[in-house]
């Protein structure tokens, strides 16, 4: 069910407004250890195998030439390209590594190219990482293949050459349109620049763009982030990202070099992030969910219309039955029940290659109990709906007992949400309202069972 109108209470915001994760799994990332069995990565390969689940594969391009003060990606900064040519032979390394224990009658539903800035590659670079992803995996006819560039540094022959090749989506980053703006961040792009780029990605044949903004960087006012609204309309991308900006300089020491004392206070964010619902959803782009927009025609609201929207560490995705495979430093990958994440550190991620390790920094094998919560949350953040039903039918989750007496406490804490008007509760069927959509992330943390031990200072905040 797709509810249209997204009511925005400032009061309920501020009350509910704190640190919680983005849930873009279960357990959250938090929950990956150093103790992490490799074993139970190479079963999880082997379960998948057998139940020959579609594959989801992620590149990571970790390569930035300049920093961008915002940022909170893992990236290394450098503009010599000579590191690109031995960082993709360790790419390699980790593809064959896993690929050979996939079945190749295993279908490729998905791939994306993330960063970092993945146009950091040239076209030679490009085509060969692509041949090695294309010749290790099987990738159906229709899969959704998408990549990340950065615009200031690309041209029509580039976009072309990713088409040519089978690249179908893209995105890219505005983060505001403002001049004093992008000076603040580092990441200076002219309107013309972003207005061309986008007409060479629609001459070449993209078949859906989408483009990123962020709210609460410094020197931004109601005023101005209404301009890069309006302009970004005018762009016409199929799908809009909107993001509260995490200022967390003990955890990127980039960030410390923004002017702190320009950065918007929360009346002012709050202010800019109810006009870019307003304005987005006037001109028809469907809210999907938290911080994300699409159109009435878009995959993502269709799949949300019929119930079958999903979340995985790359956000918000329409293929909901996949193993996630990730390559590069920092990956992380995704199976049925297990997640783990390759080495940070370009040094590690490489010695562990060399040695013929998986270059596994951290990882968790999910119990039981974790699936089920996980289904619980799923449903909520992507469907913002949940009935017990689904365990069985959609997830394959044979729940023992009542459920209303299971989850006892969390319905309690969910009946107090329910008076502040985020929720209704018919029997055992949970039903988000239009003012609970902007604070999913509370209703969703009622099940977390691992967020009371966790430090609230490692995620953002809700809104």
């Amino acid at each position: 069910m797709t509810i249209k109108t997204v009511e925005f209470d400032t009061e309920l915001i501020k009350k509910y407004d704190r640190a919680l994760p983005r849930y873009t799994s279960y357990p959250p990332a938090t929950e990956l250890k150093e103790t992490f069995d490799q074993n139970a990565f190479t079963k999880a390969l082997k379960v998948g195998n057998k139940n020959q689940t579609p594959v989801s594969l992620y590149c990571h391009i970790p390569f930035c030439e300049t920093p961008c003060y915002f940022c909170g990606c893992n990236t290394l900064i450098t503009q010599q390209k000579k590191f690109a040519d031995p960082y993709l032979d360790y790419v390699f390394k980790n593809i064959d590594q896993v690929a050979s224990l996939v079945d190749s009658q295993r279908k490729v539903n998905q791939l994306h190219w993330g960063g970092g800035t993945p146009n950091y590659l040239n076209l030679e670079q490009v085509e060969k990482l692509w041949t090695k992803i294309t010749d290790s995996f099987s990738l159906e006819n229709k899969a959704e293949i998408s990549l990340e560039i950065n615009p200031k540094s690309v041209d029509k022959n580039y976009l072309l050459f990713l088409r040519n090749l089978g690249f179908n989506r893209i995105s890219f980053g505005i983060q505001d349109f403002n001049p004093q703006v992008q000076k603040a961040i580092n990441r200076i792009q002219t309107e013309n620049q972003l207005f061309q780029v986008m007409e060479w990605i629609r001459d070449v044949g993209f078949e859906s763009v989408n483009v990123d903004l962020v709210y609460g960087l410094p020197y931004q006012t109601l005023e101005t982030f209404q301009e890069t609204i309006e302009k970004t309309i005018k762009l016409n991308p199929d799908r809009i990202a909107v993001f509260s900006f995490a200022y967390v300089p003990w955890l990127k020491a980039v960030q410390k070099r923004l002017p702190e004392k320009a950065l918007p206070n929360r009346e002012e964010k709050l202010k800019i992030l109810q006009m870019s619902i307003e304005k987005l959803t006037d001109q028809g782009y469907v809210f999907i969910g938290m911080d994300h927009f699409a159109k009435p025609n878009d995959e993502l609201a269709i799949a949300q219309r019929k119930g079958e929207l999903h979340r995985n560490f790359q956000g918000y995705t329409t293929k909901p039955e996949s193993d996630l495979l990730s390559f590069g430093m920092t990956g992380i990958s995704m199976l049925h029940d297990v997640y783990i994440q390759n080495q940070k550190r370009l040094k590690d991620y490489y010695q562990n290659l060399d040695a013929n390790y998986f270059p596994i920094q951290k990882g968790v094998k999910l119990k039981e109990e974790d699936h089920l919560r996980q289904a619980i949350i799923l449903e909520l953040m992507c469907q913002f709906h949940f009935s017990p039903d689904c365990l069985k039918d959609k997830y394959n989750i044979e729940f023992q007992g009542k459920f209303s007496e299971y989850f006892a406490p969390e319905l309690a804490q969910l009946n107090e949400l329910a008076k502040d008007g985020l929720l209704s509760i018919e029997g055992e069927t949970i039903e988000v309202t239009s003012a609970g959509r902007l604070l999913i992330r509370n209703i969703a943390s009622v099940f977390d069972r691992y967020l009371k031990q966790r430090q609230q200072k490692t995620f953002s905040q809700s809104i």
